[in-house]
């Protein structure tokens, strides 16, 4: 099984200090995260995608590509990647040539977003999301899967004879998962491709999650991509540790407090009783993400925001250690040791499905059975 972090990317303001820091403090502090999470040993490491503040992710390939080049083992990835306002044929190209420089370390997950006042900048319609998730879809993966591409919309001008490059790595499209928070038409879009399915469940009870992978799982078996509890599925987490649990709870709570995504909202003892987020000493994170799969089944992929709501970069990199130390694997060996033998422990890995890819190719064709 994977763990990671994830970053949204907020610039806000460390309600104990007073201090801000600006876009290019907070773009450094992300590369500096990642990296320690690669020398940490942390198996995913993501960045969401936003063109407004107070954000600073809004161009993931190229902070994924410096990455690739000063990080060697984690997996980059997105949390999410605008399917509705970038163009497909940029996001195939930009994801490519991501593949390509990583040598396959990368996936990507592909999401509508949240924030209305996006889509007129890149004269979308909000109104209109869901078709356009689909058909930009639906036209990234034939520019992917196919070298010369012909094609006409509703959201685009046509493509005559159209060559997206670099093509793919090995003639292998990169693994594509789709993050939803509510919307079941893309956990039916994930399962009727066969891609994963990714549950951002940061703000959600567990119950909304369950309902949301459990749809994904009946309609994967459905489209015939295999068994229900083989679907890929990933959740999103939230924690803040220390060795004592009050003492988490002491120097969070001003941070849960004054974050604008938090504040003036739920107390946070609330929130953490509703919530996946996890205030505490590691053993009562381990504890609680242990009964993740009880809701969702096995699973593949957790991720973990923890650099969030002002906290500073020191205690950024604390969590990363206390998460990859004392956490990870303790719920890696709980996991693994509770899933069934034929249920995926991870995504599937680029070498797995150009392997894949060349069985298909070499199979014979199957024989229609002979009359009796």
């Amino acid at each position: 099984m994977q763990f990671g972090v994830f970053t949204v990317s907020d610039v806000t303001t460390d309600p104990t200090t007073g201090k801000t820091p600006n876009d290019t403090e907070r773009v450094r502090s992300i590369l500096k995260i990642a990296q320690h999470a690669d020398q940490a040993g942390l198996d995913v490491f993501a960045t969401g995608e936003h063109h407004n503040p107070p954000f600073v992710a809004s161009s993931p390939t190229t902070l994924l590509g410096y990455l690739a080049g000063t990080t060697k083992n984690v997996v980059l990835s997105t949390s999410t990647t605008l399917i509705t306002t970038n163009d497909p044929v940029k996001i195939a190209e930009d994801y490519a040539m991501l593949q390509v420089i990583s040598d396959g370390r990368m996936d990507l997950m592909l999401g509508r977003g949240n924030t209305p006042q996006v889509y007129p900048w890149f004269g979308q319609d909000i109104r209109q999301s869901m078709a356009l998730a689909f058909e930009n879809y639906a036209l990234l993966r034939k520019l992917w899967e196919e070298e010369v591409v012909d094609w006409e919309g509703k959201f685009r001008t046509p493509l005559r004879g159209f060559t997206s490059t670099p093509r793919p790595l090995d003639g292998v499209p990169p693994f594509v998962w789709h993050g939803s928070i509510r919307s079941p038409e893309i956990a039916e879009q994930a399962a009727y491709y066969g891609d994963g399915f990714f549950h951002n469940n940061i703000f959600w009870p567990m119950s909304h999650t369950k309902k949301m992978v459990t749809y994904y799982r009946r309609r994967y078996e459905q489209y015939g991509h295999g068994r229900a509890d083989q679907a890929i599925v990933g959740l999103g987490g939230q924690a803040f540790m220390r060795k004592r649990s009050q003492d988490a709870w002491n120097e969070f709570r001003p941070y849960f407090d004054n974050a604008p995504v938090y504040g003036h909202g739920p107390s946070m003892e609330e929130f953490t009783s509703v919530t996946p987020l996890t205030v505490g000493s590691p053993q009562q994170v381990i504890e609680r993400y242990a009964t993740m799969r009880e809701h969702v089944g096995d699973y593949q992929r957790q991720l973990f925001l923890i650099d969030h709501a002002g906290l500073p970069l020191k205690t950024v990199l604390e969590q990363i250690d206390l998460l990859a130390e004392e956490v990870v694997p303790v719920l890696r060996k709980e996991m693994e040791a509770k899933r069934p033998a034929h249920v995926p422990s991870d995504p599937p890995s680029h070498a797995e499905r150009v392997a894949r890819a060349k069985a298909e190719e070499t199979a014979e064709p199957q024989q229609p059975p002979t009359q009796p």
